[in-house]
């Protein structure tokens, strides 16, 4: 199980500068560990452990699973990671670093959106006024069904919304 971490984030603008931040901490920098930021840095959103470990697509070494988790879990106490439980699927990770995002996420096909924290200010507005809260999208994302769902769109082509392949393998079939 994830555990959110609430450091502030750290800036690294490659895998260099992350691993002179790591040293700058005390922490050692051991193959497991640069393995996991170079999946990191070069994927182009969030993913997940499973996917670093089986070497996201080729573009590093497979590791042990466990070993990610810990690593994945050090970076975040640290400040270099955030992850986010986006629907039914694993949490999944990212920079911490990169832009803030906020999360959307479709109960009907598995489909997330990553929006510019503006884009949900009005319900976080209207959460505020009806409860009190303080809402935040980062960690859980807003649930409910993407525009193609919506619409009852039953076909398989991909929508603008952002599906990785863990999402297009879980999506369950439309009634």
């Amino acid at each position: 199980m994830t555990v959110f971490h609430p450091a502030p984030a750290l800036e690294a603008s490659d895998v260099d500068a992350a691993v002179a931040l790591l040293r700058s901490r005390g922490l050692r920098l051991s193959a497991a560990r640069r393995v996991v930021l170079e999946a990191l840095y070069a994927a182009d959103g969030p993913v997940s452990a499973d996917q670093i470990a089986a070497g996201l697509d080729g573009a590093v070494p497979p590791s042990d699973l466990a070993s990610v988790y810990r690593n994945l879990d050090t970076l975040e106490q640290l400040g270099l990671v955030r992850h986010a439980h986006l629907g039914h699927g694993p949490g999944l990770y990212t920079l911490a670093a990169s832009r803030r995002r906020e999360y959307l996420a479709c109960d009907g096909c598995g489909a997330f959106a990553a929006v510019e924290p503006a884009v949900l200010d009005p319900v976080r507005d209207a959460v505020r006024a009806a409860t009190g809260y303080e809402a935040r999208f980062t960690h859980f994302p807003i649930v409910g069904l993407c525009p193609r769902c919506a619409d009852g769109d039953r076909g398989r082509t991909r929508s603008p919304w952002r599906a990785g392949p863990e999402r297009e393998a879980r999506a369950h079939a439309h009634p």
